[in-house]
């Protein structure tokens, strides 16, 4: 079957022949994905097995087809061959024999720029990395191994790709389907043994002096986006905006994308199309600027993906013809995997590879016929481009995220007249910068103004009331987004008079249903005396005490669903955080509930000396404005209509070994009458402590501690009387939380329990007279 050419002028188009190499790189992607799940001994049975039916095809008379069918057979046992190699050398790897609390001195070659993870306590770096050496027990073994290396800032900050380094770590053996032999935890910084090689070493100035230079040049926002969109650092990303972003459906540009890689092949290549140069210069200047983007931004391997899905159009440049794009994306996916076979579960590669897929089939024929309907041809090809690749991808942003965006479509219209001149203003002052700072920082400033543009598209949009919708994650998500969207182009396509229907209800509830929704909902509520936002798997407590003012308890994990949370609630000042403790799943939003709002003070319990965390806190602290304060049992603030009573932990039980859930900071909180008691982590040995001190824990709410694990105490439990037990939790967590058990022993004692994975948002709501408990958009 062949699509219609229309004039003889009109370009040629794909056929159903140039996917012949679909199924190769089809094939290769199963096989990778699942031979990380098997021994290496099936890899080869499978390897075998594909030779084999190569044998039988081959000696068939009927060759129709056989072609195709050989090269994927041969493809098959390719990936199978080098998936068991892999899984022996992982199994023979000295790496794979060590665990534990055992720590060994390796040698380490970088393989990419430190990032850098963790909330308002201690940060800590990932780094991908490959073991050269391991020093144990005075011998050394030489070998090359994959690993993912956790580790502090200090010394590990500045490693630059190809430098190598020594370093004593922890091992932990990783699973074959990690992609990695082994994950290495270091405390301390490492000891240089060799320095990065000069490319790495010049790329990584003109890095630096982009990044010097948009901070000198640019405010906040502006600063951090404009190196992350350029050459992908992304060090000083607002992690605030990077979340905006997200939600806006355009974190394609918080980092280096094939967008990217496609701007610049277009830009170097414009002077060489306007003298009409042979094509295949054209493509040999291009394969030069690509590598020398890729060292500049560094060949990780997001970089890498998006590297390759830009120079899918290479081979359709020098060939003349645009349709070799698609073989050309085949052949690009079958030699990344075999290469780098981490990438067969990596997120980022299979949005790449279906949006492009989706630009090249898709986004040229709609862009035809929106300019035969009169439309411009650049709205055309950006509509195109911009309609085709979102809808291919939205099932998987779907699955991954749990989100579907419908504003991401108009905010991707709205954003892609900044992109380009972003990123060429900001890549010539990151060139001209190394050479002359003065004329790269008028370029940074030039540059700004785009950028900007870009900052105030991704709030704006992530801003909407239901820009950016629940749904299922996971599989199940995906393939019911993607059924849906089938079943409603289909109709479409075969029925054109239902395109008119769909639109007046796309513009009925665009216009009415929104506008109701937002008036009707019924949220936040005005008589809540305790809200606990749906943060996932971590706590985040809001206790409303004035008009856009409240006391947040923990913020939960991440930086996106605390800040909503009080977006919804209309809080715009923190007099008081109150931090139960510093684990992630508490304190890992903290930056996206301060940011924007005004805060007072930020409180934890005493804090365990061995407790490296504290000083990251008062860092975050101060770039807040925000005081410091520890509280000690006895202590009783009062904010607003709210009173807060600290029970625990006393200062005499907090020592170095032990458990940070232990010193849990324990609060009761008095609001409108209705007590409720909130718990932190605490595991059942210091609810038992708690219990045997005599300390008054009784309570009409109980936030159960620990998000429902199994580890609680059933007399402390009992001790509160409580009537309504709330759990924050994330919804398919993998800790078996809220725990069957600990469900049983609540209703025992007679509460009612209320979920955060079940439910969202809950809030306490009334006064002490008449009180109970509703969710998010719900009205008794």
């Amino acid at each position: 079957m062949t699509g219609t050419t229309g004039s003889r002028a009109a370009p040629p188009r794909w056929t159903w022949v140039d996917l012949r190499l679909v199924p190769v790189a089809v094939a290769v992607w199963a096989v990778t994905l699942g031979a990380g799940h098997v021994p290496p001994l099936v890899s080869v049975a499978v390897a075998a097995a594909a030779v084999l039916c190569a044998a039988v095809v081959v000696t068939r008379r009927d060759r129709s087809g056989a072609l195709v069918v050989l090269v994927v057979l041969a493809a098959v046992a390719t990936a199978a061959t080098a998936a068991a190699v892999r899984g022996a050398v992982h199994a023979s790897s000295p790496l794979t024999e060590l665990g534990g609390d055992r720590q060994v001195h390796v040698v380490l070659e970088v393989d990419g720029d430190p990032r850098r993870i963790g909330g308002a306590a201690a940060p800590r770096l990932v780094l991908d990395a490959t073991v050269t050496a391991l020093e144990d027990g005075g011998g050394t073994a030489r070998l090359s191994a994959v690993v993912v290396v956790f580790a502090p800032e200090d010394g590990w900050t500045g490693l630059l790709p190809g430098q190598l380094v020594r370093a004593r770590v922890t091992v932990s053996p990783a699973a074959p389907a990690d992609g990695v032999v082994a994950r290495l935890s270091a405390r301390g910084p490492p000891e240089p043994v060799g320095g990065a090689p000069w490319v790495q070493r010049a790329a990584g100035g003109v890095r630096d002096g982009l990044a010097d230079s948009a901070d000198r040049v640019l405010d906040s926002p502006a600063a951090g986006l404009l190196p992350g969109l350029v050459v992908g650092d992304t060090r000083a990303m607002d992690p605030v905006l990077t979340e905006d972003f997200r939600r806006a459906g355009l974190s394609h540009l918080t980092a280096v994308s094939g967008a990217n890689v496609s701007i610049v092949l277009a830009g170097v290549l414009a002077p060489l199309r306007r003298r009409a140069a042979d094509p295949r210069l054209q493509a040999l200047v291009a394969v030069v600027a690509l590598a020398g983007f890729v060292v500049l931004a560094r060949p990780s391997a997001s970089v890498v993906r998006a590297a390759a899905m830009g120079a899918v159009g290479l081979l359709a440049l020098a060939s003349g013809r645009s349709r070799a794009a698609l073989p050309a994306l085949s052949a690009s996916v079958v030699v990344l995997l075999l290469l780098d076979p981490r990438l067969a579960r990596d997120a980022g590669f299979a949005l790449s590879v279906t949006a492009t897929a989706a630009i090249v089939l898709l986004a040229p024929g709609w862009s035809r016929r929106l300019r035969g309907r009169g439309s411009p041809g650049v709205l055309a090809d950006a509509v195109a481009v911009a309609a085709a690749a979102g809808l291919a991808t939205a099932p998987l942003v779907a699955g991954l995220s749990g989100l579907v965006s419908p504003v991401s479509l108009p905010a991707n219209l709205l954003a892609a007249p900044a992109v380009a001149p972003a990123t060429v203003l900001g890549l010539l002052a990151a060139l001209v910068g190394a050479v002359v700072p003065l004329a790269g920082d008028a370029l940074v400033w030039l540059a700004g103004w785009p950028v900007r543009w870009l900052v105030a598209v991704a709030r704006a949009a992530a801003s909407l009331p239901d820009g950016a919708s629940g749904w299922p994650a996971g599989t199940r998500g995906a393939l019911l987004l993607t059924l849906l969207l089938l079943a409603a182009g289909l109709l479409l396509w075969r029925h054109p008079r239902l395109r008119a229907l769909a639109l007046a209800v796309l513009v009925g509830v665009v216009v009415l249903g929104w506008p109701l929704r937002q008036v009707s909902d019924g949220w936040p509520r005005p008589d809540a005396v305790i809200v606990a936002c749906d943060v996932g798997q971590g706590d985040g407590l809001v206790v409303p005490t004035g008009p856009g003012e409240a006391v947040l308890v923990d913020a939960g994990p991440e930086v996106g669903p605390i800040d909503r949370c009080l977006d919804r609630l209309g809080v715009d000042v923190l007099p008081l955080v109150l931090l139960s403790h510093l684990d992630a799943d508490h304190v890992g939003g903290l930056v996206g509930a301060l940011s924007g709002r005004d805060v007072g003070t930020i409180a934890t319990g005493t804090l365990s000396p061995a407790d490296d965390r504290s000083a990251a806190l008062d860092a975050q602290a101060g770039r807040a404005g925000a005081r410091r304060e520890v509280l000690l049992p006895g202590d009783v603030r009062t904010v607003g209509s709210a009173t807060f009573e600290v029970l625990a932990p006393p200062a005499e039980i907090v020592t170095a070994a032990a458990e940070p859930n232990d010193l849990s900071l324990v609060v009761r909180v008095t609001h409108r009458g209705v007590r409720v008691l909130l718990t932190g982590d605490l595991g059942a040995a210091a609810e038992a402590r708690l219990l045997a001190r005599g300390v008054d824990l009784t309570a009409d709410v109980l936030k159960v501690p620990h998000h429902g694990s199994a580890d609680a105490d059933e007399a402390f439990l009992a001790a509160t009387g409580a009537r309504i037990a709330v759990i924050s939790v994330g919804a398919d967590n993998t800790y078996g939380h809220p725990a069957p058990g600990l469900l049983s022993t609540l209703v025992r004692a007679g509460m009612r329990v209320h979920r955060t994975d079940l439910h969202g948002d809950l809030a306490v709501v009334g006064d002490a007279d008449d009180w109970g408990v509703v969710g998010d958009g719900q009205v008794p």
